[in-house]
């Protein structure tokens, strides 16, 4: 007679095939720090970029030599043509499990003298770039009835921040788009959150923000780090995050609360 399966036996069948996390963006700070983050925790990354694909390359291969288990992947968020035929192609090697909504972009000017290609570019690719991606993995991962979707958003879209309405416009509408696509999710065992950081060292922040301003402006007095959005975005990309969902959790420092 064959013996019955145990609950461990079950279980390290179904682990023997790691999850698939697709992070979009993965070529900058944040991207790549998630993307490192993911993989140490057994996941297969997708490491996507849109121009910068050689970046996106080199950090697949370094999470390959320390172990971990990537791929990179190029196309362009905004083009929902080439989003899909992207997506279909990945799929086609297997489910993706996890999203990691991180490719953005800003373009900043007082709104007086905003034009509409500034407008337009950024809401393209912070919020259209959203549906493009998120859209056609939605299915498969309901009929799984397991996901995992967190967008990456910004401070600017809870506070506002000047010369920023179109960056806070796509931003804000994210929080408001997770709040609403959790509830379509909840009973499928997908959950959708949002991480919103605020003044993150970067190149690009370092070019904004010198040491004295950062100090004035974020009461813990320092820029946070790229791996502690990493380590928050991992979690919930987690089996221990399962009850969170609907979220738009700020890592700021006390910047905004």
């Amino acid at each position: 007679m064959t013996a019955a399966r145990t609950p461990a036996a079950v279980s390290s069948t179904v682990s023997s095939t790691p999850r698939r996390a697709l992070v979009t963006g993965a070529s900058g700070a944040i991207g790549s720090a998630i993307a490192r983050a993911l993989a140490a925790q057994g996941l297969h990354v997708l490491a996507h970029a849109n121009t910068r694909l050689d970046a996106a390359e080199a950090l697949a291969a370094s999470i390959r030599a320390a172990g971990g288990s990537a791929e990179a992947l190029a196309f362009d968020v905004t083009d929902a043509a080439a989003s899909a035929d992207a997506l279909q192609q990945a799929l086609a090697s297997g489910p993706i499990q996890v999203l990691i909504s991180n490719a953005g972009a800003h373009d900043d000017a007082v709104f007086a003298g905003m034009s509409a290609a500034q407008w337009q570019r950024v809401i393209d690719v912070n919020l259209n770039g959203f549906f493009n991606v998120a859209q056609p993995l939605m299915l498969p991962m309901l009929r799984a009835r397991w996901g995992r979707i967190i967008a990456i958003t910004s401070v600017a879209g809870q506070a506002g921040n000047r010369g920023q309405t179109n960056y806070a416009a796509a931003k804000g509408a994210l929080h408001a788009a997770v709040k609403t696509l959790a509830l379509e999710c909840a009973s499928r065992g997908v959950t959708v959150n949002a991480v919103a950081p605020g003044i993150i060292a970067s190149d690009m922040s370092a070019r904004a923000f010198d040491e004295d301003a950062i100090r004035r402006l974020v009461p813990m007095q320092r820029a946070g780090q790229p791996q502690e959005v990493a380590d928050l975005v991992a979690f919930l990309a987690s089996d221990r995050a399962a009850y969170i969902s609907g979220q738009t959790i700020g890592i700021n420092g006390a910047l905004y609360q």
